[in-house]
């Protein structure tokens, strides 16, 4: 597979084929990628390499390379199409805390309370001490749980040892923190040379009241939720959020354990703080209904996520449509406006012409004539008003003296 040029920069630099990068063959397996992986980021990790400012993208290449060849279908989606078939803006991005500097931690610390995910790597010593089997481990027998604080960029080993029955039944290994601690759940395979190489990391998420995180050894294929690949969607089109929301959903790379002693560690991911944690171990076969119970949704989310994928396009469609039908309704009221407007404007040329100033004034005239004719009318009804009044009051007067004289008389 050819390299290919990064564009966008002063000096492209060459994105060079991750089995190269990995020093690997085409066909090599699972494990001979995850060693080459560990010890090229244990070489070039920041923490090691703080005077070499090269170290930093190398690891980054280490880490983009493994992100691609770890994954069954990145993997072979790369080995189809090249990059050209893989998204790369939606690869995991890591930063390392140790490197940062206060100012810069404490950006990245508000991102993470804003809701911003921010992948972090593990730091080298923890790495190194590990893989050198220099570790303090713990035993976490089976049924049990162990609580404590772990100081950031720092980690607890603990030991689980299962049997034959319960590896054929699986194992879950889960941490919460009722503080809302951000943490880090590992599991590490035991090298040849005695030392432990890190396989597997699950990022501490916001559940309800608590953080948690959990890897589930069913013999069934299990899914962990990457959060970056929405927040990433999200960022771009808000929209597509929806769409993509099960996109991050991640095969993990072990599903079942064989009987043995397996290492696992909590690992402190706190900006600032330490993190407090509960951390358990339990046989599945106590919880058959729940196992069945997960094992069918996760099924059904598998089944719902190819389901999304078709319906995005159907929706998309509709939504163009929606678009076009819209802007449509949009002009046809402008024509229909303007059409009613210049119906108005022709009827209101329909009017009657104006007569000369002259008649206006003699019809004022022939008006205040008529009026003067009413006002006299009324006059002359005033009179006769008055006349009439005036008899009335001169027969009661001769009535009253009529009676008078009776009286006289009598």
């Amino acid at each position: 597979m050819s390299s290919k040029k990064v564009e966008g920069s002063s000096s492209p630099a060459i994105r060079r084929d991750p089995y190269e990068v990995l020093s690997v063959s085409k066909d090599a397996n699972d494990q001979e990628i995850k060693s080459a992986y560990r010890k090229l980021a244990l070489k070039y990790h920041p923490d090691k390499n703080a005077n070499n400012p090269e170290a930093s993208d190398l690891f980054k290449e280490v880490a983009f390379s493994y992100s691609i060849l770890s994954d069954p279908e990145k993997r072979r989606q790369y080995d189809n199409a090249g990059f050209e078939a893989i998204d790369a803006d939606g690869m995991d991005m890591e930063i390392d805390l140790s490197n940062l500097g206060t100012v810069n931690t404490m950006f990245a610390a508000l991102f993470s309370k804003l809701g911003v995910p921010i992948k972090t790597t593990v730091s080298a010593n923890v790495l190194e001490e590990a893989m050198n089997g220099t570790v303090t481990v713990r035993p976490l027998p089976i049924g049990t749980s162990v609580s404590g604080k772990v100081e950031k960029q720092c980690a607890h080993f603990f030991g689980v040892t299962i049997s034959e029955q319960q590896a054929e039944s699986g194992v879950v290994v889960r941490v919460t923190s009722t503080a809302q601690s951000k943490f880090k759940l590992l599991y590490f395979e035991q090298d040849s040379s005695g030392g432990y190489g890190l396989a597997l990391q699950e990022e501490s998420e916001k559940t309800g009241k608590v953080t948690s995180a959990g890897m589930y050894f069913l013999h069934f294929q299990v899914y962990r939720m990457d959060s970056t690949v929405n927040a990433l969607a999200a960022a771009k089109d808000p929209e597509s959020a929806f769409f993509k929301r099960l996109e991050g959903l991640q095969p993990c790379e072990v599903s079942e354990l064989k009987a043995g002693t397996h290492i696992f560690a909590v690992y402190g991911d706190n900006f600032f703080k330490t993190a407090s944690y509960t951390i358990g171990a339990l046989c599945a076969k106590t919880y058959e209904d729940t196992t069945e119970k997960l094992k069918e949704i996760e099924a059904q989310i598998l089944r719902k996520r190819n389901e999304l994928r078709q319906f995005e396009t159907e929706y998309r469609k509709a939504l163009a449509r929606f678009q076009e039908v819209t802007n449509r309704y949009t002009q046809e009221k402008q024509t229909v406006d303007e059409l009613l407007k210049q119906r108005d404007s022709i009827h209101s040329s329909f009017s009657v012409v104006k007569t000369p100033s002259g008649n206006n004034l003699s019809n004022g005239s022939s008006s205040k004539a008529q009026g003067e004719e009413s006002k006299g009318d009324g006059e002359s009804a005033g009179e006769e008003g008055g006349s009439e009044s005036r008899d009335k009051s001169k027969r009661k007067w001769f009535n009253l003296n009529m009676k008078g004289s009776d009286k006289k008389l009598g």
